[in-house]
């Protein structure tokens, strides 16, 4: 046990976890010489890939000297909050990863504030300082304040520092250049480790138990319950007790031990207290749950996460064009597929309402955006409506709503759009500090408000701003937030688009759709230059006469249509509007197809 070191890597989105967990496993030898390894080796899952950033905390570990070292790549996106705070369970110490140049982030201060309040200890990384504005030492003294905000403790405050490159592969205690910090690569981060991290807390006297801290499945054993042994040892064979929520311990006994050893696992025979491994031979467990030797034992404090503040309904999709490109288009097949994921997912709840319709919630909407995309690239059809907040009520039965604090970067051109974007999202400007050409703003925003603004300042800063945002509190519910002024172009035929029909719609608005493209009642076809929906045939052709026009022998030049993200999408519809979702295809669509219908439940909702 006085061998192991159990860590966990946090920073900001983009701020280098994943390519320094590459040179931690590359310089400890944990690779071969000759082994062809890929960029960013633990973004496993190919969302992961093209978005560049970390979904779910994974776990690996190498050995340097005669330590055993578990490390935790955990997410650096406050939407995957759950992520961080069940492998902060696992883990005695953390790497803390701040950008040399952009200083600590909103998610810096949210990864943090988890990992203080669990008293871990911290190694602080300035990273990327081989950068050409990067500004070590400001950054350090901003480290150093955030910990005295975040009311870390003496022991935490004194933290030691080093300047690394995890690109170029090294760390250093002092900066002396970038040629000095090479000869030593990562050496000096791994004595740091082994210095200043702990020995797992632990007790190898006591009787065998586990916190369940991750889910994982093999093929060949089944369920995997993985997380760290507090007490005693377990060998293969053993049996064991899971001890659930709520409900009768149930009976098991240990098939498989699985240890990790750089990204793979490998078969043990027996593990001690204070290893990180993953046990086999449990049909039934949930994260959370305590395994030990024998059911009448206690259970381990459960993982606890904050509470999620967004809700989406997630439906079977009914549209005239189902069906045509999923393997799964049931509610049955939805409703496996969705309690699967929160099985492993603690951060999302998800409500049946047994028509089909699933209530999903979480902490925000790209959370649940990315459960979407896994399931459409699984083959699953479904539809999507507009995130909503979840509300609460106070003590005087007053409305309360989510509030977030806003961080954003952008060049000082653009400041005056910002604001006003701001103010007609219902935020107030606390903090704004100007930097050269570019300049901070700090507000208090509510989550309903943030809902489509990355869109928006990627458009209005032509992709220079950065946003990021954090949970602040629940505040008394503000006004009406108005976050699309246009209407949308509604096809009221079903067919197929012309570019002659296309040719006359562009001069109304914006189109999503190309020529040559299946289309229905109902669908959205694209956005209205004026403030009201538009109904609009995009099937229409050119009739055919023994007259010639004057438009003969011209050509039609249409604009490229605008291609929306699933989490664009989601951001742009309205409340009476989906996102239809299929493998193939992303279409918005209004929740009742018909016009006539649709005019007769605005009638009746007026009335």
């Amino acid at each position: 046990m006085a061998q192991i070191r159990n860590i966990a890597i946090i920073a900001h989105v983009d701020h280098g976890k994943t390519t320094l967990v590459d040179q931690l496993l590359r310089q400890s030898g944990t690779f071969r010489s000759n082994q062809a390894v890929a960029e960013r080796v633990m973004d496993s899952m190919d969302l992961e890939r093209e978005k560049g950033i970390t979904i779910r905390a994974k776990n690996a570990s190498f050995l340097y000297k005669d330590y055993k070292i578990n490390l935790v790549d955990t997410p650096g996106h406050a939407d995957f909050g759950g992520e961080v705070e069940r492998s902060l369970r696992m883990v005695d110490g953390v790497l803390l990863l701040v950008d040399a140049v952009e200083g600590p982030q909103a998610q810096t201060k949210f990864v943090l504030k988890k990992a203080l309040a669990a008293g871990l200890l911290p190694i602080v990384i300035l990273n990327k300082v081989d950068r050409e504005n990067a500004r070590p030492n400001e950054i350090l003294d901003q480290v150093f304040e955030l910990f005295l905000e975040l009311d870390a403790t003496d022991e935490q405050l004194d933290f030691p520092a080093l300047y690394a490159s995890a690109k170029v592969g090294f760390a250093a205690r002092e900066w002396k250049g970038v040629e000095e910090a090479q000869k030593h690569g990562m050496e000096p981060l791994f004595e740091t480790i082994l210095e200043k991290v702990p020995a797992p807390k632990a007790d190898a006297s006591a009787p065998f138990s586990l916190l369940v801290a991750n889910l994982d499945y093999s093929e060949y054993v089944g369920q995997l319950a993985v997380g760290k042994i507090y007490g005693g040892q377990i060998r293969v064979g053993d049996p064991i007790a899971c001890l659930p929520r709520d409900g009768v311990p149930r009976k098991a006994r240990v098939t498989q031990l699985l240890g990790y050893y750089g990204l793979q696992r490998q078969e043990l025979t027996e593990a001690v207290a204070g290893d990180i491994v993953a046990i086999a031979g449990l049909e039934q467990v949930e994260i959370g749950d305590t395994l030990c030797d024998q059911e009448d034992r206690p259970s381990l404090p459960r993982i606890e996460v904050d509470p999620p503040t967004v809700r989406m309904r997630l439906l079977v999709n009914n549209s005239p064009l189902s069906g045509r490109e999923g393997k799964f288009l049931t509610a049955r097949h939805l409703r496996d597929r969705l309690f699967r994921e929160i099985r492993t997912n603690v951060g999302l709840q998800v409500e049946d309402s047994g028509t089909g319709s699933f209530e999903v919630s979480g902490r925000g909407e790209m959370q649940i955006a990315v459960l979407a995309e896994q399931m459409r690239r699984e083959g699953f059809e479904l539809m999507l409506s507009r995130p909503e907040v979840i509300y609460r009520k106070d003590e005087a039965g007053g409305v309360l709503e989510p509030l977030e604090t806003l961080y954003v970067d952008l060049p000082q051109a653009v400041l005056g759009s910002l604001l006003e974007c701001l103010a007609r999202r219902g935020a107030e400007v606390e903090n704004m500090r100007h930097l050269r050409d570019t300049v901070f703003v700090e507000a208090v925003i509510p989550t309903r408000g943030l809902i489509g603004f990355e869109t928006e300042l990627v458009n209005m800063t032509r992709g220079e701003g950065i946003a990021s945002h954090l949970f602040r509190e629940y505040g008394p519910k503000r006004g009406e937030i108005v976050l699309r002024g246009n209407g949308v172009l509604v096809s009221m035929e079903k067919g197929v688009t012309t570019p002659f029909a296309l040719e006359n719609l562009q001069e109304r608005g914006q189109l999503f759709v190309g020529p040559g493209e299946e289309v229905y009642e109902g669908m959205i076809v694209g956005e209205n230059a004026r403030p009201d929906d538009l109904l609009v045939n995009p099937c229409k052709t050119k009739h055919l006469t023994n007259m010639r026009s004057q438009g003969d022998g011209k050509g039609i030049l249409l604009d490229a249509p605008r291609s929306l993200s699933l989490e664009q999408a989601i951001e742009y519809i309205g409340s009476e509007e989906y996102v239809e979702v299929t493998p193939g295809k992303l279409r918005l669509r209004k929740k009742i197809l018909s016009a006539v219908e649709r005019r007769r439940s605005e009638a009746t909702a007026g009335a």
